[in-house]
């Protein structure tokens, strides 16, 4: 199958993303042929239409959020041009739907798949944004970034929604459905009501957070926004001015990790300074992401570790994923992973991690330390 793209479409697109600070463009792009997930659904577009050009999107890691904003800048370029454009959300729902399907079963999948066809239904974008990432990931789906740059497409505008057919037959979800657009609604802009709801209840969280938390969430508020590194106050209690440890802080967004950096060991004077410093650098510098943006501030999360002194271990009968963090070491190469990390459940994987992100080869002789720490949120 052969497909012509829209390259004037594509460089618009590219444009308005960087415009809006989207990391979205054509610079990823490792392969040019269709994958499944787009030649699918163009073959039965071509069973009746040719004379089209397409625009092929890849989904990301970045959050949900970031993919409905990105399904806006599509909004933007479709109604700049005068061409009828066509979008087409291609992606399975729960692959966990039978104990005899690929993928096993899952209660989570069942559920998934019966919540998101009831907002496809009823046009519930809102539903769409709201899914806890965490949950799309145990159903074992993998469409639901494709939909929700969909909703982005149809931002403030009311639609006739129809769900066409759903069905599990090999343990995996299917669903047809399309949407036409019958006009704009300003009640529709879903990312503003999804952003203002966040912000809501980030404010109510910050009601809650202690002095390390407080600290480091103003370190990085005024980096950010006033290009300033804060000073220690003498007010702060003693254990943050006395002591010294190593210290991580780690950021959230929109239900995602944002950065995450810190020290082993103590690198400042003192705790309060170990916490600013790493406050900073894990929003501005974290390889893994571009740095913080004024307007994510207001929907930030924080949490400040604490490092306990690394005790030597024998074994990995001596790691407990939710109590020990893991120090894996070959000569100068050191690799940490925190404890008590959703998603990694076993000592096996700690210490995998831990070795992929110091560089040593599993079959080096590595030593291995375990610590704890006092976590702040």
């Amino acid at each position: 199958m052969d497909v012509e793209y829209d390259e004037d479409f594509v460089k618009r697109l590219s444009s308005v993303a960087g415009e809006m600070n989207i990391s979205a463009g054509t610079l990823g792009e490792k392969n040019k042929r269709l994958d499944h997930g787009t030649m699918i659904p163009l073959y039965y577009v071509n069973n009746y239409y040719s004379e089209y050009k397409a625009v092929r999107i890849s989904i990301s890691g970045l959050s949900f959020a970031e993919h409905y904003r990105f399904g806006k800048c599509i909004q933007k370029i479709a109604e700049e041009i005068d061409k009828k454009v066509v979008f087409i959300a291609s992606g399975d729902l729960s692959h966990m739907l039978k104990d005899e399907g690929p993928y096993g079963y899952r209660e989570e999948g069942a559920v998934f798949d019966r919540e998101l066809t009831a907002a496809i239904s009823n046009g519930n974008f809102l539903k769409l944004l709201n899914f806890d990432e965490e949950f799309c990931e145990v159903a074992g789906e993998c469409g639901m970034r494709s939909f929700i740059i969909l909703a982005g497409a149809l931002n403030g505008r009311d639609v006739d929604s129809r769900l066409l057919s759903y069905e599990g037959p090999f343990g995996v979800g299917y669903a047809v459905a399309e949407f036409t657009i019958k006009g704009h609604n300003e009640e529709r802009n879903f990312d503003e009501i999804y952003l203002r709801d966040e912000e809501e209840r980030v404010k109510g969280l910050k009601k809650e957070e202690d002095i390390y938390v407080r600290l480091a969430r103003r370190a990085l508020e005024s980096y950010v926004i006033r290009h300033k590194k804060i000073k220690k106050s003498d007010d702060l209690d003693n254990e943050l001015l006395d002591n010294r440890a190593g210290v991580f802080v780690s950021l959230q967004l929109d239900g995602r990790l944002r950065g995450c950096i810190g020290t082993i060991d103590p690198v400042y004077s003192c705790i309060a300074d170990e916490i600013i410093q790493n406050a900073i650098s894990a929003g501005m510098e974290d390889p893994r992401f571009y740095p913080v943006r004024e307007d994510e501030l207001p929907r930030m999360i924080y949490s400040v570790d604490v490092l306990g002194v690394p005790e030597p271990i024998e074994s990995m009968d001596e790691l407990e994923p939710l109590r020990y963090g893991v120090i894996v070491a070959k000569g100068s190469k050191r690799g940490l992973l925190l404890p008590d990390l959703e998603g990694i459940n076993t000592p096996e994987e700690q210490v995998s991690i831990a070795l992929k992100k110091a560089g040593i080869s599993p079959s080096d002789n590595y030593s291995i330390e375990r610590f704890e720490i006092i976590r702040h949120k």
